[in-house]
C-alpha cells in the first residue's frame, strides 16, 4: 500500500475553494451584505421591543400556537434569560437560528419537492444529504471562512448547511406518502401538477413537513457553540468564552439558555405540526 500513490482529494477541493473565490467574489460580497441584513434586521427588531414586552407577545403567540401550561413555561424561561443578563445574547442566537432556518427551507422545501417528483433527482440527492449529515460540522467552517471571511455570514453559512438535509428528505418523503388515489382523482378532474402538490400534496405532507422543519431548527441550535469559534456571537459565545477560561458559572449559564429557547421553538413547531395533522385527518 505504501507504493500506491494517494489521491489527492483535499488538493481537489483546496482548488476549487480558490477558483470559486477569485472568479466569484462579487458574487460572494453580495450574498454577505444580503445575510448580515437579514440576520441584523431581525435581530434588531427583536431587540427593539422591550423584554418584557416581547416575553408577553411570546408567550400569547405560544400559547394560540400550543397550550397555556407551555406559554407558562416560555414566559418563565425568558424571563430568566432576563435575569441572568443574557437577554442580547439569546436574542442574537435566536436572529441566527430563525435566518438558518429560513434560508434551509427556501431551498430545502424546493429540493425536496424536486426528489419527490423525479426518482433520478431522489437517488442523486440523498448520496449528497448523507454526506452533509455525516460530515464534522466544523469541515464547513473553513471554506465558509475563506469565502465570506470570520462573522456571522460563514457561521449562518455552515449552519444552514448543516440544517438542511431534514427539510429536504421529510418534504421528500412526506409528499411520496401521498396516496396515489388522490393523484388520480385530481387528475380526472384535469388538475395541473402544480395544483396537484398546492391543493393535495403539500397539505397532507404538511406534518411530515413539519418534523423537518422542528428537526432543522434543533440542528441550528446544536452549531451555535461551533458557529461561535468564527464569530457568531450570541449564547454560543458564552459557552465558548467559559470553556476557554474555565468558568462554570458562564460555561452553564450559557448552556442553560440554549436549552430553553431549544425547548421553546421545539414545543411550537411540535404542536404545529400535530394541529395540521389533526386537520389533515378530518
Amino acid at each position: 500500500m505504501e507504493n500506491i500513490p494517494k489521491i489527492p482529494i483535499g488538493d481537489w477541493v483546496n482548488e476549487l475553494i480558490i477558483f470559486v473565490q477569485s472568479n466569484f467574489a462579487g458574487f460572494f460580497g453580495v450574498v454577505r451584505t444580503v445575510i448580515e441584513a437579514l440576520v441584523e434586521g431581525l435581530r434588531d427588531g427583536i431587540l427593539f421591543l422591550p423584554p418584557v414586552l416581547f416575553i408577553a407577545f411570546t408567550m400569547v403567540l405560544v400559547f394560540l400556537i400550543t397550550n397555556r401550561r407551555i406559554a407558562l413555561g416560555a414566559g418563565l424561561g425568558l424571563f430568566l434569560l432576563l435575569n441572568l443578563g443574557l437577554w442580547e445574547a439569546s436574542m442574537n442566537t435566536l436572529s441566527l437560528v430563525l435566518t438558518a432556518t429560513f434560508l434551509a427551507l427556501l431551498f430545502g422545501i424546493p429540493f425536496g419537492i424536486l426528489t419527490a417528483w423525479s426518482e433520478a433527482a431522489h437517488k442523486c440527492t440523498m448520496p449528497v444529504l448523507d454526506l452533509m449529515q455525516t460530515m464534522p460540522p466544523f469541515v464547513y467552517l473553513v471554506p465558509a471562512v475563506i469565502l465570506f471571511k470570520i462573522g456571522v455570514v460563514p457561521a449562518l453559512i455552515a449552519t444552514v448547511v448543516f440544517a438542511m438535509p431534514p427539510v429536504i428528505r421529510l418534504t421528500g418523503l412526506g409528499i411520496r406518502q401521498v396516496p396515489g388515489e388522490l393523484l388520480e382523482a385530481a387528475e380526472a378532474f384535469g388538475s395541473t401538477k402544480i395544483q396537484k402538490l398546492v391543493k393535495i400534496q403539500l397539505p397532507l405532507a404538511l406534518p411530515t413537513i413539519m418534523a423537518g422543519i422542528n428537526q432543522c431548527i434543533m440542528l441550528s441550535l446544536s452549531m451555535v457553540v461551533i458557529a461561535a469559534m468564527i464569530g457568531a456571537g450570541g449564547l454560543g459565545g458564552e459557552v465558548l468564552r467559559g470553556l476557554q477560561r474555565l468558568d462554570i458559572p458562564t460555561g452553564f449559564e450559557g448552556g442553560l439558555a440554549i436549552v430553553i429557547i431549544a425547548i421553546i421553538l421545539d414545543r411550537v413547531t411540535q404542536n404545529l405540526g400535530k394541529g395540521k395533522r389533526t386537520r389533515a385527518a378530518h
